[in-house]
């Protein structure tokens, strides 16, 4: 009776996988969201958009662009604006919830771009690749269009919290 039981309950587990999870095949999306960085009083806008591979229901890999924010920054000895970009290559796995409701991490490699602009110059001081990691909810509308929410840590100093929407080719 019980080895009755646990294969249902795999079969179950099993289907309902297949039936939701994340895009197989080429996917696309944009997002916008809020960026902190440490000892920067205000928050940034960020917007982005990604582009994405699912091996299979549980496995892709994404490259995305985002501005993570522009900050005027007013200082006695610092004033000027400040944009920070991000270019990442990640590996995304998720794990369906129920049938609409996936949660997913991520993890990989990505690359931050800052230019400074002041008095009329604009320099680019700092181009700095790392680690970047992040978890999120998707929540499928449909079988070829998702919502996202995320929050990412781009670097040790900076966090964002984005909502996006996904696209299945």
């Amino acid at each position: 009776m019980f080895k009755k039981f646990a294969v249902a309950a795999a079969l179950a587990a099993m289907a309902s996988s297949a039936f939701a999870a994340g895009p197989t095949g080429f996917y696309g999306g944009v997002d916008a969201g809020s960026t902190h960085v440490d000892n920067i009083d205000a928050h940034g806008t960020s917007f982005g958009a990604l582009m994405g591979y699912g091996v299979n229901p549980n496995v892709a890999f994404e490259f995305g662009y985002r501005r993570l924010g522009n900050w005027d920054i007013r200082d006695p000895f610092y004033s000027g604006t400040l944009k920070i970009d991000q270019i990442q290559l990640t590996v995304v796995g998720s794990y369906p919830l129920t049938p609409q409701l996936d949660i997913f991490g991520r993890g990989g490699f990505n690359d931050l771009s800052t230019e400074w602009s002041a008095g009329g110059q604009t320099y680019n001081p700092d181009s700095k690749g790392g680690t970047l990691y992040g978890v999120g909810l998707a929540y499928h509308f449909t079988p070829t269009v998702s919502g996202r929410v995320e929050f990412q840590k781009p670097s040790s100093d900076s966090t964002n919290v984005s909502l996006g929407v996904v696209f299945k080719f």
